[in-house]
């Protein structure tokens, strides 16, 4: 492992639980909250505080996965922040459950967008992503926050349960086929899940690369 692989691996994963899984989590706290469903509010989940989203299970896979990845070249983990309790019932409104499953998403692309600022600025007056001084490492940071933040927005879009396009799906379904997909996602959602992570790298890449480069403003992936 390099000395920028390390550096990467150490800011992806604080990236993500200090700015990126909280922020995801209380927009979807927010945004319930507004619906109707006071649910997260009691449990202190509007918050940006990381300590309230820390998932144990998901925070240390995902560091250990990064870490992993690292080693074999760029870093990339799974992983997760502690998922953010949503009663469906309390909601109002016929799409309520897809306006609070896409706020998380949501809130990523907007971080993403504030990331690909500092980025463009950065990189505008000659700064490479590295760990060679300390703008450049800060250069890279904008940049594991455009890239981070991206790979959370596209893959919490996907429509498998648990990620929040599935909410979106069942709510655009007429309510049987819901219904049926739904208790088809309670089996086997997990399985294609980890067959996804497992071996769908190169669609979720294939959707990741041009928002990225179109936000940071150069061909960051080619």
């Amino acid at each position: 492992m390099t000395s920028q692989n390390l550096a990467e691996a150490i800011i992806w994963v604080s990236m993500f639980l200090l700015i990126s899984g909280p922020v995801h989590e209380c927009a979807h706290a927010f945004v319930a909250w507004k619906l109707g469903d006071g649910t997260a509010k009691l449990f202190g989940r509007i918050t940006l505080d990381p300590i309230k989203h820390f998932d144990p299970i998901g925070g240390t896979l995902l560091a250990v996965t990064v870490l992993l990845s690292a080693l074999a070249g760029r870093p990339f983990g799974f992983g997760w922040a502690k998922p953010t309790p949503v009663n469906p019932y309390n909601l109002r409104g016929r799409y309520a459950d897809s306006m609070v499953a896409v706020a998380g998403p949501l809130s990523n692309l907007a971080l993403a967008a504030v990331f690909a600022i500092g980025f463009r600025l950065l990189w505008s007056s000659g700064y490479f992503p590295d760990n060679t001084s300390v703008m450049n490492l800060l250069t890279d940071v904008f940049l594991t926050g455009v890239e981070l933040n991206v790979v959370l927005m596209v893959f919490n879009l996907i429509p498998i349960a648990p990620l929040d396009g599935s909410h979106v799906l069942f709510d655009v379904l007429d309510p049987r086929t819901a219904h049926d997909l739904r208790d088809f996602m309670n089996q086997y959602g997990m399985i294609l899940l980890i067959v996804l992570v497992l071996f769908g790298g190169r669609l979720i890449f294939g959707l990741v690369a041009p928002i990225v480069n179109f936000l940071a403003g150069v061909q960051v992936f080619l």
